[in-house]
């Protein structure tokens, strides 16, 4: 579904991504992994065409048959929100103020379908329902402000999934976020991944929770995959030394064990990627 080759993006002719080849297909959950500065959003943000213009990008990053590249900002906008949605790392920053949340998950419905007003209004409830939040009646009506960071990420996941999305791109969706709130909105992201086959780009410095969330991971370091495979072979007997490092100096690893049996996770463990 998702391809990418030869991705080249670079500033003033220094290089900053550099990838050859990268796949995610329809259902599959993907973990992009690396320290800050290694490029992953860089990356994510090429394939929605969200790079600030003074950064050249090169290569072929080809979407349920479409390349993207090189494709014009107005069906550019058509493609986010509708089949390729995003989820950021600090969802204070990212939801408007000034705007109900109700009004701001039916945005994207109001941009993205030809449905009526009273039924955006209706779908909206139905999102906030689909996402957990309790009460949406009662939080449709109110501003980001005065939901806990826990709520006003899963208002950023109702709006992303809007339009029944065929990828999802999750950047740093949890960093922001305390322990127990984190696995609620990961347990939320698997789901919803599950059932509608929703494909998952789960972009995060934190090899833990990348392991209990991703069946296969990419390791970037400085621009560069130096490690791709399945996440438990990976892990357990990881070639680059980048990803040794990495593994050496993340103490929530032996936590994962325990995360992906409260999560309900199950990966394959067969030889291939």
């Amino acid at each position: 579904m998702l391809e990418i080759n030869n991705l080249r993006i670079s500033i003033a002719g220094k290089t900053l991504v550099k990838i050859d080849h990268l796949t995610a297909a329809p259902g599959e959950r993907l973990g992009l992994v690396g320290e800050s500065g290694s490029g992953k959003t860089l990356t994510v943000l090429s394939i929605l065409g969200l790079l600030p213009s003074m950064m050249d990008v090169e290569g072929s990053i080809i979407f349920a048959g479409q390349e993207l590249l090189g494709k014009p900002e107005d069906e550019l906008a058509t493609i986010r929100g509708r089949d390729i949605a995003m989820v950021f790392q600090d969802p204070s920053r990212s939801l408007n103020p000034t705007m109900k949340v109700g009004r701001q998950i039916g945005e994207t419905l109001h941009l993205h379908t030809k449905l009526s007003k009273s039924e955006i209004a209706q779908k909206t409830l139905e999102l906030m329902h689909s996402v957990q939040l309790q009460d949406p009646e009662k939080l449709v009506s109110r501003y980001p402000h005065e939901l806990s960071g826990g709520q006003q990420q899963r208002v950023m996941i109702a709006a992303a999934i809007a339009c029944q999305p065929k990828l999802l791109i999750a950047d740093e969706p949890t960093t922001a976020l305390d322990v127990t709130v984190q696995q609620g909105v990961l347990k939320l992201l698997l789901k919803l991944s599950r059932e509608s086959d929703m494909a998952m780009i789960f972009v995060s410095h934190n090899l833990g929770v990348v392991q209990a969330v991703s069946e296969r991971i990419a390791v970037m370091h400085d621009g560069e995959i130096v490690e791709l495979g399945l996440t438990t072979q990976i892990l357990d007997s990881p070639g680059a030394a980048y990803t040794k490092e990495l593994i050496g100096a993340n103490p929530s690893i032996p936590d994962a064990q325990e995360l992906r049996r409260l999560l309900g996770t199950r990966f394959p463990t067969g030889k291939g990627v």
